[in-house]
């Protein structure tokens, strides 16, 4: 198991997602009581180099981040993780005001040409598109996005797959197309907390399914996750 230069290269505990509920504060903690609902942001960065001064944390080369080696996830206490695509997600997009949402399918080969995909997204879609995110990170989806995107446009490129890519940049630059790496994220759990407690989304049609923490359900659980259908987002309650 690898994802870019971080390499399993032992048994570890996984899972990077995770929540839980206040039980108690310390006597100068005036922005929690008991009882709150709190969701953990993975990442713990020093806050002492020049990256984290300039508020790019989540680029701190001491970074601790769960379930990335060395460090151990949180699923020895309380975790989920993603599942695979399906429609009922993509209606989450329609909800927050996506005007065209294109399913991908999971049946994909790497090495064929990316025309045609290219075309199908451009039809899709009925418009210019402004900005791509790559979520996946192979040669070909960095390729479909970096043809796919309107001049002037930018791709974002979040996955980390292939270590070395022959990609389109030629075409891409001729067009003034950006292509803007991004590792991991920043400053958003506040934006997540916030969307959530307003009432502006609602995550919980994505928790689809709830088990606790014996040895049977922790086994039926990934078993659930793995067959996927209506699975989405599958917790564990301790």
């Amino acid at each position: 198991m690898k994802a870019a230069d971080f390499v399993v290269t032992e048994p570890m505990v996984i899972g990077h997602e995770c929540a839980g509920v206040v039980e108690e504060v310390g006597s100068e903690v005036k922005h929690l009581v008991p009882g709150d609902g709190v969701a953990i942001e993975p990442g713990i960065s020093c806050l002492r180099c020049g990256l984290c001064k300039e508020g790019r944390y989540n680029l701190c080369p001491e970074m601790k981040f769960l379930a990335t080696p060395p460090v151990h996830g949180s699923l020895a206490n309380q975790g989920h993780w993603s599942e695979t695509m399906n429609d009922e997600r993509l209606s989450v997009a329609k909800e927050l005001g996506a005007d065209e949402t294109i399913k991908v399918s999971t049946n994909i080969n790497l090495k064929q040409d990316v025309s045609a995909e290219v075309e199908q997204i451009k039809k899709a879609m009925g418009a210019g598109i402004d900005i791509s995110i790559d979520c996946a990170g192979f040669t070909k989806t960095l390729s479909t996005a970096l043809n796919a995107t309107s001049s002037g446009g930018k791709v974002c490129l979040v996955g980390l797959a292939d270590d070395e890519m022959t990609i389109p940049l030629a075409p891409a630059a001729v067009r003034d197309v950006d292509l803007v790496g991004v590792f991991r994220y920043r400053n958003t759990w506040p934006f997540c907390i916030e969307f959530q407690s307003s009432g502006k989304i609602d995550v919980k049609p994505l928790i689809t399914h709830r088990f606790g923490f014996s040895q049977e359900e922790v086994e039926e659980a990934f078993d659930t996750s793995a067959r996927g259908g209506t699975a989405i987002k599958v917790m564990f309650n301790l």
